[in-house]
């Protein structure tokens, strides 16, 4: 919890003010689903976000949080993960940054590439229109799953 880290006031500063600037008003639910969002680090769908959200908000519906999640997004608070046969999975970290995704278990893990980041935009991109965001995702089998199905075969 938000309260609970060593730069609690400074954190939830930048919460309200992140708010403000995106025209949000802070509710108590808004701020329990930005929150646990916010400390996730394995990409949650809006399901998964509930759960963890309603044993501290007990009255909270999953369609709030679906709209919740909708709203961040909208206002550049949180991004999207799609996941291929998923649901959208969520990322509170809206810093730059790409995403490893296994096709076997779903695990979403983040990376950097800085020559990525700092390539120019090929000219067929930069002729498309006004381009907002690149990122890469890359898609395949993860160690942890390579390893299991290694451990079968032996």
């Amino acid at each position: 919890m938000i309260n609970e880290h060593p730069h609690a006031d400074e954190a939830l500063k930048t919460l309200e003010k992140a708010f403000k600037t995106s025209g949000l008003r802070m509710t108590h639910q808004r701020l329990e689903i930005y929150r646990e969002l916010a400390r996730a680090k394995d990409h949650p769908s809006a399901e998964a976000i509930f759960r963890r959200v309603q044993s501290r908000v007990p009255t909270i519906s999953l369609d709030t949080v679906y709209r919740t999640l909708a709203t961040f997004e909208d206002s550049g608070l949180i991004a999207r993960v799609q996941v291929s046969d998923d649901h959208g999975r969520f990322d509170g970290d809206v810093s730059p940054h790409h995403h490893l995704i296994c096709i076997r278990c779903k695990r979403i893990a983040d990376f950097g590439w800085e020559s990525f980041d700092g390539a120019e935009l090929p000219e067929s991109a930069v002729n498309w229109g006004r381009v907002t965001d690149k990122n890469v995702v890359v898609r395949g089998i993860c160690k942890a799953c390579l390893d299991k199905k290694n451990q079968r075969k032996n």
